[in-house]
Formats: structure tokens, sequence, C-alpha cells
């Protein structure tokens, strides 16, 4: 068996002098990607202090305040609250509401759909610690959900608890805490159905020394799955049913995803130290416009039936796309974003099997974007890259 990664929890941050605490948030501060539960640290802290609502076992903040803490909002003392999820309100109600259940909650939708993002914030939210993960690929082990060992402790004294090492949902399960499976359909089958006893008996047996682990008040899980992924690993039906199903849609309008694009661009580039993202307002419309009439396969006009490429398009790639436009922005131009520097990397999005993608974008070169007022530049830089 090989050893599952043991992720280190947060109160192995904590001292009495605040001093290790102290230097954790100065480490956060240099992380290129803070956890959320210190990149929003205060929010988090504001939203506990004014929080007297009722709380689940073990949670950091009520329900209620687990919610506005992903939609946003203002407290009363003026405290402003970020959106940290663009989309129907009642979606992450009934996600917070599962959570205070007994129920496993799956988060499902097609790439891009922030399913990630709203687990990780929702774990930081519950518990004030995303970082009980397991990432779900073709080759994640048994031992990556149960537990693993360490052999030098195991060979010099036998198994013990002393050479037991707890996978992060062990650990969620002892200490009350949310769990988070990424990618769930990725796994092997036969290592997905060790979540079956978990959430059912809520119980992890250890047979080696003949005993188990209970989950205490406060434990749940969170997985993820994408849906054009049921052909991977399908989960079995007994699994299923341990779950309620989330499902986040993609972004219901041009506005919704032009916002969700500029906010989570502008939170990257300030780690990055890049153009604010509201110096290329006009080019991030103009990439969600492409991926959504792409997607949709049809003008937003609803004049012109197109055919959509093989590729997802999806809200997570134009984020990725604005992000390196601005980097060229900043490094080899005038730091304004320019059709130039998004338009290499909507033909990478865009053309993923070069025989059919190619020509679906070539067809949609010229039949829409030439033709579109005011998109001359952006024809002229997509004709460039595309030669």
């Amino acid at each position: 068996m090989t050893m599952p990664a043991q992720s280190v929890g947060k109160s192995a941050t904590e001292s009495p002098d605040g001093g290790a605490a102290s230097g954790a948030a100065a480490a956060a501060e240099e992380a290129l990607r803070p956890h959320a539960e210190d990149a929003f640290a205060h929010e988090l802290a504001a939203l506990a202090a004014q929080d007297d609502r009722p709380r689940p076992a073990r949670w950091r903040l009520s329900p209620w305040a687990v919610a506005t803490y992903l939609l946003g909002g203002t407290l009363p003392d003026g405290t402003v609250i970020t959106p940290k999820y663009v989309g129907p309100r009642r979606i992450v109600e009934v996600a917070v509401t599962t959570l205070a259940t007994d129920r496993a909650l799956l988060l499902l939708g097609v790439p891009g759909t922030a399913k990630t993002w709203v687990s990780e914030h929702l774990a930081a939210a519950v518990s004030g610690d995303s970082t009980l993960l397991v990432q779900g690929t073709a080759g994640t082990p048994e031992e990556a959900i149960r537990y693993g060992w360490n052999y030098a402790q195991l060979l010099a004294h036998g198994p013990s608890r002393d050479a037991l090492v707890p996978s992060p949902v062990m650990r969620a399960m002892a200490e009350g805490m949310t769990a988070r499976v990424e990618e769930l359909t990725r796994i092997p089958a036969d290592v997905q159905d060790t979540l079956i006893t978990i959430l059912s008996e809520k119980t992890l047996p250890i047979p080696e020394l003949g005993s188990e682990t209970q989950a205490v008040r406060g434990f749940n899980l969170i997985a993820t799955a994408n849906d054009r992924d049921r052909g991977v690993n399908d989960l079995s039906s007994a699994l299923r049913r341990r779950f309620n199903t989330v499902v986040l849609p993609l972004p219901e309008s041009v506005e919704a995803e032009v916002d969700i694009v500029s906010r989570r661009v502008d939170q990257l580039g300030r780690s990055l130290d890049l153009p604010s993202a509201p110096a290329g307002a006009d080019e991030i419309r103009r990439v969600v416009t492409v991926f959504r009439e792409l997607r949709d396969g049809v003008t937003a006009d609803g004049r012109t039936k197109l055919k959509s490429p093989s590729g997802t398009l999806s809200t997570a790639e134009a984020i990725s796309i604005v992000a390196g436009g601005l980097a060229l922005a900043a490094h080899f131009g005038d730091g304004r974003l320019r059709a130039a520097d998004v338009a290499a990397g909507i033909l990478g999005a865009v053309v993923r099997d070069p025989a059919a993608d190619r020509v679906v974008w070539q067809e949609y070169l010229e039949a829409v974007v030439r033709e579109r007022e005011g998109w001359k530049d952006f024809y002229r830089a997509c004709r460039e890259v595309s030669a």
C-alpha cells in the first residue's frame, strides 16, 4: 500500500502567543493561491462576530452566514461580503442545508461551473479548513480515502495507531469537519465504493487493528463531478444514493458571466501584480460572447445558427484566457488588454480537434466576427493567429 498525502490542518498553525498563527498569515499573503479561509479570513471573522443564528455542531458559522459568505452581502456593521458564487440563491441554500444533515453533497456540472471553487468555500465557511482534500484521478488509491501506513513504524512495531496515516476523510471524521473529494467520477469504481460505508454507517473500519474510526458530529463530505465524465467511472447506484446532488448551471446571461470572469481575473491579477480587469472590460465581454455563442450554437441575437466545437468553452477557460491576456499586456504591451492579447488563447480553447474545430472557428470568424460592428480589430487579431 502507498501512503496518502496528508493535509496539514489549521490547528497546526495555532499557538497560545499567536506567533505561529501570525506567521501562517504572513505565509498566506505570499502564497500564489491562498486557501479560501486565508484569503477571506476578514470576511469570515466579520460574519462569525455578527452571526447570532443557530449553528450545527462544530460549524464555524450558521447556515445563513455560510450562504451569505458565498453569495455576498453587507453586514449590519457595514462590512461588505464579496460574492464567491454568482448564480441562483436556492442552489447555494440547498447545498448548505445538505451539509447540515447527514447527507453528503455532490456538486455536479459541466467543466468550468465553479464546482471546485464552491466546494472549497463551503468547507472554509463551515469548518474553517478547506485543506482536507482528496484529488480524484485515475490513479487515486483506496488509501487516499481510507488510511495508509508509516512503514518505518509498521516494520518496527507492527500495526498500531501510531503507524497509521489517516487520510483527509478519516481526519474529517475524527474531528467533525468537512472533507472534499474532487473529480469523483475520475476515481476507479472500486475505490469510489470505499465511501459507501463511510457515508451510510458514518464509520471507517480498521481491520488490521480490530477497531474503527467513527464520525463525530459536524462531519460531512463534499464531492464534485463533471457530468461529461459519466462514461469514465460512473457512480454506482448505491453510492449515488448516499449523496444529495446539486447541479451547478452555466451562467444565465452574458452580464453574469462577464461579472464572474471580471471578479476572478481581478483576484488573480492582484496576486500576480497584473493590470486591473476593468482596463480590459471590452475584451472580457468579447471573450464571453464568443464562448457563449459557440457553446449555444447560435449568435446572441438568435439570427445565425452556428456549429459548436468539441471543447467545453467554460467560464474557467475564459478566466484563464483573460488572465493570460492581461499578463501579455503587462509585460509586452501598454498594460491595457487588447484583442491581440486574447486572440491566441481563444484559438487554443476553441480548436481542440485540429481537423473539425478549425473549420468551426473559420466559419464563425467569417460569418459572424467579420460582419460585427466594432469588432474589426478582434477579427484581424484572430485571423493573424489562425493563419
